[in-house]
Order: C-alpha cells, then structure tokens, then sequence
C-alpha cells in the first residue's frame, strides 16, 4: 500500500465511526477527516446566524462565508476552534435537518474531496463510499445495535439523558437518514459490513485491518 488510498468507513449515528477512524489512522499513519464534524460545523454556523430550515437561504452568499479547517484533529471554523462546542446537544438535534439539505451535502462533499486528493485518507460519514469516494480502495460500514450505540453515547457523557432516551433519539435519527430524499445513508454494495455491538474497539480495528489485507492479497 505505497501508493495513496483512501478507506471509507460508513454507518449510522453512534456506530464508532470516528473512534474507529481516528486510531486506525493513527495505527496506518495516514490522515483522518472527520466529515460528521464538517457538517456539524455547518450547523453551528447556521444557528450561530439564526438560519432556520423554513429560510429561502442564498448558499452562495453563505457558503462564502463559512472556511473548516482541520489541524491536529480539531476542527476549526472561520479560525475558532470549535471541537468542543458542537457535541452539544443543540447541535446533535439540528444536525440531520442541515446535513440532509443538498446543497450543504454538494459544499461538503467538495470540501471532502479537495482535502483528500493527494495524499491517503480516512473518511467517516454516511455516504462517503457511495458519494464522495465510491472508487475507495477500502470501503466498510460499520453498525451496532441502536441499544449499544445508545450505551456508547451514554458512557461518553456527552448528553444529559437517559440511555432509553438516546436509544429512542439514535432509532428516529436511523430512520431520517436512510429515508432522506439526498444521499441517504446506507451500504455501498462492495462495501464490507462490520457489526460491532460484540466487539472492543481494538478487535473492530483488527477486524478492519485483515479485511484490508485480504483485499490486497487477492
């Protein structure tokens, strides 16, 4: 693997995408893009400037305005460092409606693409291997059940509720998502399916890892 590549991982809300992405890159030194963080970056943005989903928005007058950068895995919007703020749960509820808007998808997944272009890359998202890379030499999607997801969210302790409560959150988050009329999320057809909900992080790279060795073996 001396040439550049690039590995899509993808898979609904809470999977362990960005985990998963970020020590893999780390273990494969190559660079990870968080693209749940661009779009969340976006919704900051658009709440930071009251645009709300009833708007008639003019993009280009917006998208102009809006530069995301990456610099040591933090993520930066218009130079402020924003890593923290948007795991909040204001951002997490506005999220779907603005990632779900096509021209805020076609901005992004420009975006995506650019940075990604010369060098090997990990991406992470919801339809990286069906829309921003679908030649990627390595595509997965990863899932786990909507219970274990709601569980890893809740460990984490980023928000102020109940695991049956973030359950419930992750299940109607599922459905928006796979039933969007853009690029909903789901399955590449070549992409190789990994269920961790039974599995450590550790052992879901492992897993990841031989997949990536039988492919260049064949």
């Amino acid at each position: 693997m001396k040439d550049n590549y690039i590995i899509a991982i993808d898979g609904p809300s809470g999977s362990g995408k960005s985990t998963i992405s970020k020590k893999l890159a780390e273990k494969l030194n190559i660079e990870y893009l968080n693209t749940g963080s661009m779009y969340r970056a976006v919704t900051k943005y658009f709440l930071d400037n009251d645009i709300k989903k009833t708007d008639h928005i003019d993009f280009s007058k917006v998208f102009c305005k809006i530069k995301i950068k990456f610099d040591n895995n933090r993520i930066y919007l218009n130079d402020k460092d924003i890593t923290d703020e948007i795991r909040n749960d204001m951002i997490t509820k506005n999220v779907s409606w603005v990632s779900s808007i096509r021209e805020v998808r076609e901005f992004l997944v420009d975006s995506q693409r650019q940075i990604a272009k010369d060098s090997s890359f990990i991406l992470d998202g919801r339809d990286i291997a069906t829309v921003v890379f679908p030649d990627a030499r390595y595509k997965f999607y990863l899932t786990a059940s909507p219970r274990v997801r709601a569980q890893r969210r809740f460990d984490q302790g980023e928000l102020d509720k109940s695991i049956d409560e973030i359950e419930k959150d992750i299940i109607k988050r599922d459905e928006y998502d796979s039933t969007r009329a853009y690029s909903p999320l789901k399955k590449a057809k070549d992409a190789i399916e990994i269920d961790s909900s039974k599995l450590t992080i550790d052992q879901t790279i492992a897993l990841i890892i031989k997949k990536m060795e039988e492919k260049d073996a064949l």
